[in-house]
């Protein structure tokens, strides 16, 4: 991925097919933090990803995806990305799933009907305080699901990145 896409919410580039599939997930490639562009941590794939330093220190983009995933998700999904008897674990999905699936799902929607289940996943492809913030929510639950942040609210993090600030106000409009 280039740089011009780097700098938009790796979510937003999704959305509008300007990125290409990655590789399977929960693996070094999609897990390890190894360049950071733009305010954010990416894994060799070019997929958002967390980084967690030897002290606790989580990135912003993680603990910004505590707080995006607290007020938006966690109603359906349950704290922490747990999942509830209404909605899956998102912890698990953000894992299983590719991250363009997953994407996909939160911008569009989804709905499964069968004959054991009727599950429906409503659209939030035009709310900013999510399409904005997707990737962070994303590198959230990534961390949740391989336990590198712990439940409850994180400890210590980074400080927000300027580059962050920027492409934050792009997107909201501000």
């Amino acid at each position: 991925m280039n740089t011009i896409t780097h700098a938009l919410p790796l979510a937003v580039v999704a959305a509008f097919g300007l990125a290409a599939p990655v590789l399977a997930q929960n693996t070094p490639e999609n897990i390890d933090a190894v360049t950071f562009d733009a305010g954010r941590w990416y894994a060799a794939n070019d997929v958002p990803t967390y980084k967690i330093e030897e002290d606790g220190t989580i990135d912003w983009a993680s603990y910004s995806g505590f707080r995006r995933y607290h007020s938006e998700c966690h109603v359906c999904h349950g704290p922490e990305g747990e999942g509830s008897s209404y909605a899956p674990a998102l912890k698990n999905s953000a894992l299983i799933m590719d991250y363009y699936d997953f994407v996909d799902v939160v911008t569009n929607g989804r709905q499964k009907v069968t004959a054991s289940q009727n599950s429906v996943m409503p659209a939030f492809g035009t709310n900013a305080n999510v399409m904005c913030y997707l990737d962070d929510i994303y590198t959230y639950l990534k961390a949740r699901g391989t336990d590198a942040i712990p439940r409850g609210r994180p400890a210590k993090r980074a400080e927000k990145p300027e580059e962050t600030r920027e492409a934050e106000a792009a997107c909201l409009g501000l």
